[in-house]
């Protein structure tokens, strides 16, 4: 009988592009390492000078060579600019990361109805049409197929308080997720979502509430806790990897089996 055993290191040889770190607690982070380790070459974005410094100290242990470049993802020329700048480091791409979300603080308290216009656009834009204008540019470059991921949320498709604007960006994200699947499968590339249970991330204190959603977790998922970065950063892998070639337009959740539960 033949033994099959899966390469240590799945993701040898492919090259990819990390948006969303932006210290060692982003999840975005979690995954770039699980990458990393299982034989990737990465790329990464910051979004100002701000955190410039945090990405670079976080990336360095990656080794020298590697592309860390500005991008703000809700400016069209700077997504131009960054993927001109990926073009002249490599002929071709395999993976992209999708880890960026942001609404306005006041916009996570109180009610929904109160949300304003700009709260309402801000959050879309950066949240969701990201993963749209960021496809767009990454697509060519993955002329021998590619896997695409997003970071979304159980709010996306069931209420869940204070996250208010930001589960109904996140239900877009999901939205367009399928729709880039459909647009982009013919070339190969797939495109997912991880839908990570609640964790401890400088994003995550945000959001009004969040230790007594960490409890609820506990309280409630059949595996009595939400997840970890590291069970996060395998999924990536999974999803990046051949083991997952016939999967696109889905919705993974990572978070102990809470979204099985009715009560």
């Amino acid at each position: 009988m033949t033994t099959h055993f899966q390469p240590s290191q799945p993701l040898a040889g492919k090259i990819g592009v990390v948006f969303g770190v932006a210290n060692k607690r982003s999840i975005a982070w979690a995954i770039a390492k699980a990458w990393h380790r299982a034989g990737a070459k990465l790329l990464f974005n910051y979004q100002g000078d701000r955190l410039r410094e945090n990405v670079e100290e976080l990336t360095s242990e990656f080794g020298a060579d590697v592309l860390l470049h500005p991008c703000d993802v809700s400016s069209d020329e700077q997504i131009t600019q960054f993927f001109l700048k990926v073009r002249d480091y490599t002929p071709k791409l395999d993976l992209m990361l999708h880890s960026v979300a942001f609404a306005p603080k006041d916009a996570l308290e109180g009610n929904f109805i109160a949300t304003s216009r700009e709260a309402f656009l801000l959050s879309h834009n950066i949240s969701a049409y990201s993963l749209v204008g960021l496809t767009r540019e990454a697509a060519p470059l993955m002329s021998e197929g590619g896997s695409i991921l997003a970071m979304t949320y159980y709010g996306a498709a069931k209420v869940v308080p204070h996250y208010n604007v930001m589960g109904v960006a996140k239900a877009s994200l999901e939205a367009s997720t399928r729709y880039l699947a459909y647009d982009l499968g013919s070339q190969r590339i797939r495109v997912n979502c991880i839908s990570a249970g609640p964790v401890q991330t400088l994003a995550a204190r945000g959001i009004s509430g969040f230790s007594s959603m960490i409890k609820h977790y506990e309280e409630h998922a059949p595996l009595k806790r939400s997840c970890t970065p590291e069970e996060l950063g395998h999924t990536g892998v999974f999803l990046a990897s051949d083991g997952a070639a016939g999967i696109t337009g889905q919705v993974l959740y990572v978070d102990g089996g809470y979204e099985i539960m009715g009560m």
